[in-house]
């Protein structure tokens, strides 16, 4: 693809640049490859998700042991390989199930610029921009493509994602414009100048890939489990491997056999399956909610999240309002007569329409005229924006321009958008007499000074949950820092605000979660309480104005950690508020859907966006809910813990196997013995004890939040159940060598070496688990009779060479594996209670 630069001749469409491109330029552009060819990689390719589950370390090891085992072995010896081959396969499905569903997700979320072309303006994918198109961008938009700012309305775009820079750059036309920046203010129109894989924000990100595991600290620890299993294993096996061909030199095959028997369950294959398993389906069940997991961790990362940060408008309140109250102020006072005021007992009067707009009202003009001057005003300030925020809107479907003689003879010579950090918009009319005249209309406790006696309405109405906006006149231009000081308030805009429905419980779920909702809102910090209260959120009696707040980040985060609802909270203290509770040991999540959230939301831990958001916030947010559903949260959240929590589950089953083999090779080479089983043995054990339940045990249902340390508090019960395993097992097989002799001995010492050891896994299994329901208790009990089916049925007990002899071994076999038992159970009890008296609480396996 050819790179331009700058606005070259040739990049500049027809002889009207404000028409865009015509189609004949489009065609001739894409023809020669002059268009954003940069590929969304949402999911991991086909040959990547193959290569993945295929090309692993262990499935090298155990591929080995299977070509060996096919050349000396009968073919149940080589089990264990088809097994492996089979969850690979397994894996891959389910892989490609969740990759269709990502990529599904990713083309339903997607985001289509403005472009303008042949003087309409049309909405395209990323991929249709030429370049030298003219993209039209409005608050909320993130810039696509390089390009060179040709029109502005008061543009202003932050670069902090790209640059670092903490403030939103103004745009003039000639201004560049750096792809993956995002619109705060104003609007405007670029010229694409570079395009593809030229563009800055695609050379940023070339090698990035969304769909990835590599970054999961469950991931991360497993994979150190297997780094420490690997280091075990290649000294045990090479010893093993001489100790059998020294103990069976005068049987090449049974040495072979018996030596693979004894590396390949240290091998925990299954548990990395199982962790891509349990993640992909999680993809599927969240896409089936439209939710579009943007990067896989994420699931796991919300599970772990102890605080979730809200924002109020378009999170817990539907993005639309309405006008419910226009309060004329009198002499500085609110007017109870004007039109939409209160009658007597204090209630509020509604807005009945169009007909009812010539009530009475106060202010400096007197009369019946002023109120109707001031919907004049609104009405013209509502023209005046051409993109209006969802505040703005209501005033415009509240009072339209349309019949309105005066407004629409009024001219607008400057206009200045709404800023969140500003918390005002404002625009320059000259009137039809020629009078000019600023109006500003925003927040007023910034419009007013403190103390001014309309604040005293202002807070009345804020108590009830009612957004309250302030006309104001000032001589200044809007853009004037003199234009606040100056300000002569005219009237109060009381909007009432959508509640979810679905709010309320979603809060009451985080609370029963232990997960601390924080509500932090740009509005009034008394509004939001009151909304907050509605949903009966806990602490929002309490609101704190965030104009209050310390400045270090101790003092903050004592604030967030005694508050619930913050009001009158910047973009920049968002992000600093997030910054301070990480920095202090909490997992934070951040939702929202305006443009004052994409700091906070990029820097959480993770960042969950509305689909109906600016396309600022879904870029930069882990988690979009594409059906803009707060209630969509909890399920998320229910199924990240239900990976984490059932992957460190299931953990315990397979390191528990890995130290116990381990072990047993240990103590085989020490004592100069055959090794106890053949790899047939251990094939049953794994897929009765581990395998298959485990697969069950890792889909369920699990509620506990996930906690740090993943590898420790693995470590901390599978290692001791697995010695208690291996040695209990070795003792059991001692006795039957001493118990048994002559012919066919060695069979009759696997026979009863593996009762012992399928017995003491099987009460491992008991533990894991925990807690029963009727399906877990079905579980256990189903893989102890598919046991017992094994040792009563003479087909299975010569493919599986188990045959028990005799009732004394057999006997003793039971009484070793029950005093394993209860020293498994003592093991569990103790480590329990250490963990609670740690204060880190009870071991997940102990509750649903």
């Amino acid at each position: 693809m050819t790179e331009r630069t700058g606005t070259a001749a040739g990049t500049t469409p027809g002889d009207d640049p404000q028409r865009g491109l015509s189609a004949a330029e489009v065609e001739a552009r894409t023809a020669r490859g002059e268009i954003n060819d940069v590929p969304v990689r949402s999911s991991r390719s086909l040959t990547d998700i193959v290569r993945a589950n295929v090309f692993t370390r262990f499935n090298a090891i155990i591929g080995v042991l299977f070509v060996i085992i096919l050349f000396v072995g009968p073919v149940q010896d080589s089990l264990f390989g088809f097994v492996i081959i089979a969850n690979t396969l397994i894996g891959i499905v389910q892989e490609l199930r969740a990759k269709r569903t990502l990529d599904n997700l990713a083309v339903i979320g997607e985001v289509k610029p403005v472009v303008r072309r042949d003087g309409a303006s049309v909405r395209l994918s990323t991929s249709q921009i030429v370049l030298g198109d003219l993209v039209e961008i409005r608050p909320g938009d993130k810039c696509v493509v390089d390009g060179e700012v040709t029109e502005s309305d008061s543009l202003e775009i932050d670069e902090s994602l790209l640059t670092g820079e903490a403030d939103p750059v103004t745009k003039q036309p000639g201004d560049p414009v750096m792809s993956g920046s995002f619109v705060v203010a104003g609007s405007g129109a670029f010229t694409a100048t570079r395009v593809g894989r030229a563009a800055y924000a695609a050379q940023l990100a070339e090698e990035a890939s969304r769909f990835t595991l590599v970054h999961s600290e469950l991931r991360s620890g497993i994979n150190d489990l297997l780094k420490y299993v690997t280091w075990v294993i290649v000294p045990t096996g090479l010893g093993l491997v001489v100790s059998q061909l020294v103990v069976e030199r005068n049987d090449i095959d049974s040495a072979v056999r018996r030596m693979v028997g004894g590396i390949a369950p240290m091998v925990p294959e299954g548990l990395v399956l199982l962790t891509s398993i349990a993640f992909a389906i999680g993809v599927v069940r969240l896409g089936r909610s439209k939710c579009l997991v943007q990067e896989l961790p994420a699931i796991e990362g919300l599970a772990r999240v102890d605080i979730v940060c809200l924002d109020k408008t378009g999170t817990l309140t539907e993005g639309g309002m309405d006008v419910a109250e226009l309060r004329i102020l009198q002499n500085g006072r609110g007017s109870t007569d004007g039109k939409g005021g209160r009658d007597d007992t204090g209630s509020q009067a509604r807005r009945n329409g169009p007909e009812d707009r010539d009530g009475q009202g106060g202010g400096n003009r007197g009369g019946a005229a002023d109120a109707a001057y001031v919907e004049r005003v609104l009405a013209a300030l509502g023209s005046a924006d051409p993109r209006p925020n969802a505040s703005m809107r209501a005033i415009v479907d509240a009072y339209p321009l349309d019949g309105r003689d005066s407004g629409t003879a009024w001219r607008t010579t400057e206009s200045l958008p709404f800023s969140s950090a500003r918390k005002y918009s404002g625009a320059t009319f000259v009137e039809q007499d020629g009078t000019r005249r600023t109006w500003l209309l925003g927040a007023p406790d910034v419009l007013l000074p403190g103390g001014h006696p309309a604040l005293t309405d202002v807070d009345e109405l804020s108590r009830e949950g009612l957004r309250v906006l302030l006309l104001a006149g000032t001589d200044h231009v809007a853009d004037s820092p003199e234009a606040v000081d100056g300000a002569v308030p005219a009237a109060l805009v009381v909007l009432e605000q959508r509640l979810r429905p679905d709010a309320g419980d979603t809060l009451h779920y985080f609370a029963d979660q232990d997960v601390a909702a924080k509500v932090l809102s740009g509005d009034n910090a008394v509004s939001v309480g009151a909304v907050a209260g509605k949903l009966r959120l806990r602490g929002a009696q309490n609101p704190v104005d965030a104009a209050r707040l310390p400045r270090d980040a101790a003092g903050i985060v004592r604030a967030l950690e005694s508050g619930t609802v913050f009001g009158r909270v910047s973009p920049r203290q968002k992000q600093t508020m997030v910054d301070a509770l990480q920095e202090h040991g909490h997992h934070v999540a951040m939702t929202g859907d305006g443009v004052n959230d994409v700091l906070a939301l990029k820097n959480a831990d993770i960042g969950v966006a509305m689909g109906t958001g600016s396309e600022a916030t879904r870029a930069v947010a882990q988690i979009v809910l594409l059906d803009n559903s707060f209630a969509t949260l909890p399920s998320v959240v229910a199924e990240g813990r239900r990976v984490i929590g059932n992957i460190e589950r299931v953990a315990n089953l397979f390191l528990t196997k890995t130290v116990y083999s381990v072990l047993l090779a240990l103590l085989v080479i020490l004592w100069q013995v055959p090794y106890p089983f053949l790899p047939r043995h251990l094939t049953l054990l794994s897929s009765l004890t581990i395998g298959i339940p485990a697969f069950f045990l890792a889909l369920a249902p699990n509620r506990e939040r996930a906690r740090p340390h993943f590898v420790r508090r693995v470590m901390r019960y599978s290692v001791p159940a697995g010695l208690i395993a291996g040695v209990s097992t070795f003792v059991t097989y001692l006795l039957a060598r001493d118990h048994y002799s002559g012919p066919g001995s060695l069979a009759a010492e696997t026979s009863v070496a593996t009762l012992t050891l399928f017995l003491i896994t099987m009460w491992v299994l008991a533990i894991v688990a925990r807690p029963y329901s009727w399906w877990r208790v079905g579980l256990v009990a189903t893989m102890g009779l598919a046991f017992v089916v094994v040792l009563v049925t003479p087909t299975l007990q010569d493919f599986f060479a188990l045959k028990l002899k005799g009732t004394e071994m057999p006997l003793a076999s039971v009484a070793v594996a029950v005093a394993a038992g209860v020293a498994l159970e003592t093991a569990w009890r103790l480590l329990s209670r250490r963990r609670e008296a740690s204060g880190e609480g009870r071991l997940p396996l102990h509750r649903r």
